[in-house]
């Protein structure tokens, strides 16, 4: 079967930190990663089969997907179609104002807006309508905002009754203090011992617990946050070398590939589709 992967990245020219993907492949797979970004998408051919939140699940065209920020998952087309679909990545800080207000909460710490796949007719036509007014970059400030909006509450329509999930389990405590320091520290030459004492746990016992609770590894984890500060370094401009050396990476072919595991890419030719 002959190569048909193309992923085409596009910014909101009116809404700061939003990223819309249309991607079609067909012989490439994502390693295991997480983005900062609520990641809401919609299957439009073929299908699309992935990891995440501890499951592998198969979105035939016309299904929708939501992950939440940092949550792990990968992807590739299943069958013998090639997969085409589209992707809005949306920052918490514009997002989740939205999201409360549509509750009428302050904040949404802990909840889940939706199952990680669904069917949703509503929902997959906001999600396509927005992408295509990124896309055209016809549509006005206004319009870019109130197609945020609805989105936002159509997910929380979807809730139903709304009660925020304040309950936390140790565990997850623990976890979130090492990803926590992993954020704070990725761009330094951090070990996992470094890691696990910031969790405060035995390092083997720690290490065992991030991968059964996130599906990858810590080191995996680390690189993935290097690769999320680099993205915004080459948005802004800065040329490869500066983005790599910046985020810890010394190896500029070991960033290369990384970067492109993940975003389908080269880091020269992702910024050559977002610079500011």
């Amino acid at each position: 079967m002959q190569s048909t992967s193309r992923f085409r990245f596009m910014k909101s020219q009116h809404v700061a930190d939003i990223t819309a993907l249309h991607a079609t492949m067909n012989d490439f797979q994502y390693d295991r990663h997480a983005h900062e970004e609520y990641a809401l998408g919609v299957t439009l051919a073929g299908r699309q089969d992935f990891f995440s939140s501890g499951e592998f699940h198969r979105s035939p065209p016309g299904s929708v997907i939501t992950l939440h920020p940092d949550e792990v998952h990968d992807g590739h087309a299943g069958g013998n179609a090639a997969l085409d679909y589209i992707m809005l990545y949306i920052h918490p800080a514009e997002f989740d104002p939205l999201l409360a207000n549509a509750a009428d909460v302050q904040c949404l710490k802990n909840t889940r807006l939706a199952p990680t796949l669904m069917k949703d007719i509503s929902l997959r036509n906001e999600i396509l309508t927005f992408s295509r007014m990124i896309k055209e970059q016809k549509a006005s400030r206004i319009e870019h905002e109130y197609a945020l909006y609805r989105i936002a509450a159509h997910l929380i329509k979807r809730l139903g009754s709304f009660a925020p999930n304040n309950a936390v389990s140790r565990t997850d405590s623990l976890l979130q203090l090492a990803k926590d320091y992993i954020h704070e520290n990725a761009k330094c030459d951090i070990t996992l011992d470094d890691i696990s004492q910031a969790a405060n746990l035995s390092k083997y016992h720690f290490l065992r617990l991030f991968r059964t609770q996130y599906g990858i590894t810590p080191h995996q984890y680390v690189l993935n946050c290097r690769i999320n500060a680099a993205r915004h370094h080459l948005e802004k401009g800065e040329s490869v070398m500066e983005a790599a050396l910046s985020c810890g990476f010394a190896d500029i072919s070991h960033f290369n590939r990384r970067f492109k595991r993940i975003y389908g890419m080269t880091p020269r030719q992702y910024q050559a589709h977002t610079t500011i």
